[in-house]
C-alpha cells in the first residue's frame, strides 16, 4: 500500500506521549531504536485518505475495510500515577519527501484519536530535518 499526502504542523502535544519509557520500549521492538519524541502529521485526502482508512479498520478504529496486507503491530497503553496512557496500532512503513531517499518509519495509529485524517509517522530520527519536510510538502509512504 502506498500513501502520498501534505505535511501539516500537529498540537504537539505527541512529545508528552512520545517521551513515555513504555511507549519507547515498544518502538524500540517496532523500529530497531527509539522513536523521535515527536510524530510528523501527514493530512491525507481522496483515495490515500480510503487507504488509510483500511490501516485504522485493521487498528480496530474502523467498521467498514476491506482487504488489507499491512501487519498491525501492537503498541500497549498502561497506567502511571493514576493517569491513563493509551494504545495504539503500528504500521511499518518508509516515507520520502522525493520519491528517491527513503527512511524507515511507522505509521502509528492511538485508539483514541482525533485525527482521522492525518497519519501520525514515527521513527528514531527528526523527520522534518531528515527529509527534509515543511508544511505543505508533499509526503510518500510505502507499508511494508
Amino acid at each position: 500500500m502506498e500513501l502520498s499526502g501534505t505535511v501539516a504542523s500537529g498540537l504537539g502535544r505527541a512529545q508528552i506521549f512520545m517521551a513515555q519509557t513504555h511507549y519507547q520500549d515498544q518502538f524500540r521492538e517496532i523500529l530497531g531504536a527509539t522513536a523521535w519524541p515527536g510524530t510528523l502529521n501527514i493530512e491525507l485526502s481522496g483515495s490515500d485518505l480510503e487507504s488509510y482508512r483500511q490501516l485504522r479498520y485493521l487498528a480496530g478504529l474502523e467498521e467498514v475495510g476491506g482487504e488489507g496486507g499491512a501487519r498491525p503491530l501492537r503498541v500497549n497503553g498502561f497506567e502511571r500515577e493514576g493517569r491513563s496512557f493509551g494504545g495504539a496500532t503500528a504500521f511499518l512503513a518508509r516515507v520520502s519527501s522525493n520519491g528517491e531517499r527513503w527512511k524507515n518509519c511507522a505509521i502509528l495509529i492511538p485508539d483514541l484519536t482525533r485525527h482521522t485524517e492525518t497519519a501520525e509517522i514515527i521513527a528514531s530520527s527528526f523527520l522534518r530535518e531528515l527529509l527534509p519536510a515543511n508544511d505543505g510538502d508533499e509526503i510518500h509512504l510505502v507499508i511494508e
